[in-house]
């Protein structure tokens, strides 16, 4: 495993080994750096935001968790659901802390690549949309991922509309990048005295829709938060 390819799933390897209190740090373009406890990415059901126990109590049929991370969605469906739970991720150190805390099937992989198997269910939380780095990807994403989902299957999935973050003219409309979608961020985390950054996305409600309208997905927004995010589950109903 190399830290500097993989610094997520390095610190995520590291506290699986020998739990400890240290942070990683993120921060975006558009926000300061927020020091993130890593006990907060092995969480419990009990733990984890509204949206999150909204999405797993959704869940159903076969699954494919989808940046699984440290595995605790996953972990969920299989031990208390019983429901057979694969988890995905590009992320070496990912998959072996997924797999080290006793999720059963794991794949480490783009989602963009993998082509094996079809789901009921394709889970893809803390903000799922991220992977496709600017908006102009997630139509690719959301065409492949219909190709993995069973007839009547699901994407269910989180993001936040970050037009709070922008200041306002006098008469009250938006200050918007001229160039880009204003949900397009650079992402950064810090550890073990290394960084990486990587484009991120976070998608609104209305362009999400639109665009899984494209390749014949429905839109049923499930949930809202409190801080402009929400849980969306998309249908393939042919």
């Amino acid at each position: 495993m190399d830290d500097k390819l993989d610094l997520f799933g390095q610190a995520l390897w590291d506290y699986q080994k020998e739990p400890f209190s240290t942070a990683l740090i993120t921060w975006t373009s558009l926000t300061e750096e927020d020091p993130i406890d890593l006990s907060y990415f092995f969480r419990s059901y009990s733990e984890m935001p509204k949206l999150e126990q909204q999405a797993l109590k959704l869940a159903k049929g076969k699954v494919l968790d989808i940046g699984c991370g440290a595995g605790s969605h996953s972990l969920f469906l299989q031990n208390e659901k019983k429901l057979e739970v694969t988890g995905i991720d590009i992320s070496p150190g990912a998959i072996a802390t997924a797999s080290a805390r006793g999720l059963k099937k794991t794949i480490e992989q783009s989602v963009f690549e993998y082509e094996e198997e079809t789901f009921d269910t394709l889970l893809l939380l803390m903000n799922g949309t991220g992977i496709c780095g600017k908006l102009e990807n997630l139509k690719t994403l959301l065409d492949h991922l219909v190709k993995l989902l069973n007839t009547g299957g699901q994407i269910l999935l989180d993001s936040s509309d970050l037009i709070y973050l922008f200041d306002e003219t006098e008469t009250g409309e938006k200050i918007l990048p001229a160039l880009s979608y204003y949900g397009e961020l650079e992402y950064g985390i810090r550890y073990a005295d290394k960084t990486a950054t990587f484009p991120w996305l976070y998608v609104d409600i209305g362009n999400l829709q639109g665009i899984a309208e494209q390749v014949g997905l429905k839109t049923h927004l499930e949930m809202t938060g409190n801080n402009w995010d929400y849980l969306a589950r998309l249908t393939k109903e042919y």
